[in-house]
């Protein structure tokens, strides 16, 4: 009588056949002394090591290139000079000693002016080959515009740059506000006598073009977008610029040292996917209880940090925080921002357990640089 003959099948082919029970065994293991583990190896809370490296670009202001994993993209930071001219309804700020970094308030009109101008131009490309589902001759995906709207937003909200570094002056001269004949009335020197006029005057700005290209994307793109935003700015350096009145331009020194940008904070993106037992997680809800998501026997969801293309595919619900613990301290740490999309597992107490984990990621961060 011939054996049965048993049929096995590689991680590979599994993974592709049942993706879902696949990373759930991994998750919920028989046998309850393993620990809860990943497919590629992390625990949940588990974040992938960055590797960054500034100044990789030549002709460009500032730069760097970040590695998480697989996931690698380059930024390049370029600024280009407009003038108050071509601005359309340009107002003068009221006062030219006011600035964020004074103030630290994003709603002061000398902080307005990044937005109103549109003085900071981010731009994201997935290149062709960095994931199967970007082929060549295509427009622009939906996953690059949104890309590219939330690296313009936390630009504005964190406030990390000073509109001051993009100011470039006209120094007036004393003669030069004197009329032609250089007399004046005696009712035109007292009225020049009650206003301050200043001794210099904003003629241009600089506008920095933002530009960052996916080289390898294997999840989680918005984390590494950002740190490589951050790792150039920090990296910029612009010339010593003047405003030329007579020549109507922009005139840069070559013998003075380029000027680097005041960067204020250092705020780091942590980004959490939930991935639900589908069928652990009807029977809790149907019972009106909720599990945790760090016990492997009984868990309904987990929480899977820096989640890979893989663990993306199978989670319907992300979660990312923005912190800074550049202030130092443990009760120093500022939550920029959290933003959330699809799912209802996410509350409260598990924002808070990803609040400690997204200081240990910026730690991790803070280190690579």
């Amino acid at each position: 009588m011939a054996a049965q003959s048993s049929l096995t099948l590689s991680s590979a082919t599994f993974a592709k056949l049942s993706p879902h029970p696949y990373l759930l065994a991994n998750l919920r293991p028989a046998d309850a002394s393993t620990p809860s583990s990943r497919t590629n190896g992390r625990q949940p809370t588990q974040a992938r090591p960055p590797a960054i490296n500034t100044s990789s670009l030549s002709h460009a202001h500032g730069s760097a290139v970040v590695r998480t994993g697989d996931t690698t993209v380059i930024c390049g930071v370029r600024g280009e000079t407009l003038a108050t001219s071509q601005i359309p309804n340009y107002r003068p700020p009221l006062s030219l000693s006011l600035s964020l970094s004074s103030t630290g308030d994003a709603s002061t009109p000398s902080a307005s002016e990044l937005l109103n101008y549109d003085l900071l131009v981010p731009n994201i490309e997935l290149a062709t080959g960095c994931a199967p589902e970007f082929l060549p001759g295509v427009p622009p995906t939906t996953l690059a515009q949104t890309l590219s709207t939330r690296v313009y937003s936390l630009l504005h909200t964190s406030g990390l740059l000073d509109v001051e570094d993009l100011r470039i002056y006209h120094e007036k001269s004393e003669g030069e506000d004197e009329d032609v004949g250089g007399e004046k009335n005696d009712e035109e020197m007292r009225d020049a006598d009650s206003v301050d006029v200043p001794a210099r005057e904003i003629g241009a700005y600089w506008v920095l073009y933002i530009d960052l290209l996916f080289i390898s994307l294997d999840g989680n793109p918005f984390d590494a977008a950002w740190a490589a935003v951050l790792a150039a700015l920090r990296d910029t350096k612009l010339p010593r610029a003047r405003w030329d009145a007579d020549r109507e331009m922009v005139l840069c020194s070559r013998r003075e040292p380029a000027v680097p940008l005041s960067i204020s904070g250092f705020p780091v993106a942590c980004t959490a996917a939930v991935f639900t037992a589908k069928e652990r997680l009807k029977q809790s809800q149907s019972q009106g209880r909720r599990a945790g998501g760090g016990d492997a026997a009984s868990a309904s969801f987990w929480i899977l940090v820096d989640p890979d293309r893989f663990e993306e595919s199978l989670c319907d619900e992300v979660v990312t925080i923005i912190v800074d613990c550049s202030a130092g301290g443990d009760q120093d740490t500022k939550i920029l921002g959290i933003s959330k999309s699809g799912g209802t597992i996410v509350g409260p107490e598990v924002i808070r357990r990803l609040a400690k984990v997204a200081e240990t990621r910026w730690q991790a961060f803070r280190d690579a640089f």
